[in-house]
């Protein structure tokens, strides 16, 4: 949960979770209303367009839901197999190999978009991203913070101001806050970024990604 974060994997959450927001600002866009990191919003959708006969809507939404479980799928996988190597210290803490998985699939939708002939591969190859970089933050193969979606976040940022109301702790509340801030602020960056430079704003994503996998990888490299 956020609220027991240290102060470097709030940083770390807060940027991952920034990171999310922009490219789905962006894609929201080039979808027009349709999501690669909330999947509530998408399921959502997804009815409407069913309910109002717009069967390919409706395929649409639901095939970003697909590519989204398959990237949780396949950073579980990573990390597990990661994990299960002797030696490896990735038991604790944030999971690099989450982050690289996510890294991956930006990566390969920022070049798609560069060709033509692939750019209807970049959705699903984002959502998928999307979905792996929720396997940072993992305790028993279960997600303890949750990087693309909002909603509990914003639940528990008004359970602990409650508390805090009431004589408990008054600073939690604000780290659940931040969270939800990140990817506000991500997604209007990513809108904005998108409106200058197209499909071509997934590089920023990718440099995004790649300044925590190379810190987490460089930590698991160190002597313990």
């Amino acid at each position: 949960m956020a609220g027991s974060l240290t102060l470097r994997q709030g940083m770390l959450a807060a940027l991952l979770t920034a990171t999310a927001g922009f490219v789905d600002g962006l894609a929201f866009i080039h979808l027009g209303g349709y999501f690669v990191s909330f999947m509530s919003g998408n399921s959502t959708r997804a009815g409407a367009d069913l309910a109002t006969g717009d069967l390919l809507g409706w395929a649409k939404a639901m095939g970003l839901v697909g590519f989204f479980v398959a990237g949780v799928v396949a950073s579980s996988l990573a990390v597990h197999l990661r994990t299960s190597r002797a030696g490896v210290r990735e038991s604790a803490g944030p999971r690099s190999t989450a982050v690289w998985v996510s890294l991956l699939l930006i990566l390969a939708a920022a070049v798609f978009a560069s060709v033509p002939a692939l750019q209807a591969a970049v959705p699903p190859a984002i959502a998928a991203g999307m979905g792996a970089v929720n396997g940072t933050f993992t305790r028993g193969g279960e997600v303890t913070v949750g990087l693309t979606y909002m909603t509990g976040t914003l639940v528990k940022t008004g359970q602990h101001l409650a508390h805090a109301l009431t004589g408990g702790n008054r600073t939690v509340w604000l780290r659940y806050l931040a969270l939800w801030a990140a990817i506000a602020i991500g997604s209007i960056a990513g809108a904005m970024t998108y409106r200058w430079l197209g499909l071509g704003s997934l590089w920023a994503a990718v440099v995004l990604l790649l300044v925590p996998a190379v810190l987490l990888g460089a930590r698991l490299r160190r002597p313990a």
